[in-house]
C-alpha cells in the first residue's frame, strides 16, 4: 500500500512557507503528496517591488500566481489541486468579505469540492490549518472549516453522494512551525554558541512576541536536509516574497544545528498513536501491518 498525504491551503504560496520541506522529505520516503490550492490569490498584494514592474502583476495577478504555484510544485515535486475559489481578500476589520468570495460561500457548500478530491486521492493523513486559521485571515478559517468537514464526512456515504466513493482519513494535523518552542531554542542556541552574532537581538525581540503564544505541537518532523528546496519553493512565489523576506533571515544552518524540525499538532485519529510523534503516519504502519 502506497501512503497518501494531503495538505489545504488557503493561496498559493502557503504550501510553500507552511510545510514544503516535509513534503519533500516525505515524497523522498515513497509517500504521495497532494497539496490542495483553496483559491487563486487573486486579491493578494504584490510585495515585490521587482515583480510590481511587470505589468501582468497589475493586469492578471491570478495568471501570475498560477505560474508561480507550477514553478514551486516542480521543484519539490508534490501533485496540486485548485478548488477554484476566488480570494477573499483582507478587508479591514468589520467590512465583509466580497461576494462569491471563498469565504463568503458556506462552507458546507464549499467542502463537497474538497471532499471530491479526498475521496479521488484518498490519503492517509490530512494537514490543515488550526481552529484561527493559524492566523485570522478568513480564507484561512474557512480553509480550516472545509478541511474539518472533509475529515468527518468523506468517509460518510450518505454525505454528499455525488462527490465518489467514500474514504475514511486516519489522521488529521494542524500545522505549528512558526511556534515560540522553535524561536526559544534558535534564540538559546545562539546565546550558547554565537554569542556576538547579530542576529541575537532580532531572536530576543522575536521570542519576547512570541512567548504570547502557547506551543501546542505534537509531532516534531525532521526535515532539515530539505530547507534549501523549500526556500527554493517560496522565491518561485516572486510576487509574494521579497528579496528581503524575514522567512530567510535565520540560516539554514544555523535551523539545522538548533531546530531542524517542522512542527504539526495531531488534532484527530482513528488509529492509536502516542502523545508526541516523529512520524505523521506513525499508527497508520502499524495498522496495515
Amino acid at each position: 500500500m502506497t501512503l497518501r498525504l494531503i495538505a489545504v491551503h488557503a493561496h498559493p504560496d502557503d504550501e510553500s512557507s507552511k510545510g514544503a520541506a516535509t513534503y519533500a522529505h516525505y515524497l523522498d520516503a515513497g509517500v504521495e503528496v497532494m497539496i490542495v490550492s483553496c483559491t487563486g490569490g487573486e486579491r493578494g498584494d504584490v510585495l515585490n517591488e521587482l515583480v510590481s514592474r511587470d505589468p501582468k502583476s497589475r493586469r492578471d495577478l491570478a495568471g501570475l500566481r498560477r505560474e508561480e504555484m507550477t514553478r514551486a510544485r516542480e521543484i519539490i515535486g508534490f501533485e496540486h489541486r485548485w478548488l477554484g475559489y476566488q480570494d477573499s481578500g483582507l478587508p479591514e476589520a468589520g467590512d465583509p468579505v466580497p461576494p462569491g468570495s471563498f469565504a463568503a460561500i458556506p462552507a458546507e457548500v464549499s467542502a463537497e469540492a474538497l471532499v471530491r478530491v479526498v475521496r479521488e486521492f484518498r490519503p492517509h493523513v490530512m494537514i490543515t490549518y488550526n481552529e484561527q486559521g493559524g492566523y485570522p485571515h478568513p480564507d484561512h478559517i474557512r480553509c480550516h472549516e472545509i478541511s474539518r468537514i472533509a475529515w468527518e464526512r468523506a468517509g460518510d456515504a450518505a454525505a454528499y453522494p455525488d462527490a465518489g466513493r467514500p474514504w475514511s482519513i486516519k489522521k488529521l494535523y494542524y500545522e505549528e512551525i512558526f511556534n515560540a518552542e522553535r524561536v526559544t531554542t534558535v534564540y538559546q542556541w545562539l546565546v550558547d554558541h554565537e554569542p556576538t552574532s547579530p542576529l541575537l537581538q532580532q531572536f530576543a525581540e522575536l521570542r519576547e512576541w512570541m512567548s504570547r503564544r502557547e506551543y501546542r505541537g505534537t509531532a516534531k518532523i525532521e526535515v532539515g536536509r530539505f530547507f534549501e528546496r523549500r526556500d527554493e519553493a517560496l522565491r518561485a512565489h516572486a510576487s509574494q516574497v521579497p528579496p528581503d523576506s524575514p522567512f530567510f533571515f535565520w540560516p539554514n544552518e544555523l535551523q539545522r544545528e538548533a531546530w531542524p524540525f517542522e512542527d504539526y499538532r495531531l488534532a484527530a485519529s482513528r488509529v492509536a498513536t502516542s502523545e508526541f510523534e516523529a512520524d505523521l503516519f506513525q499508527g497508520i504502519e502499524e495498522e496495515r501491518a
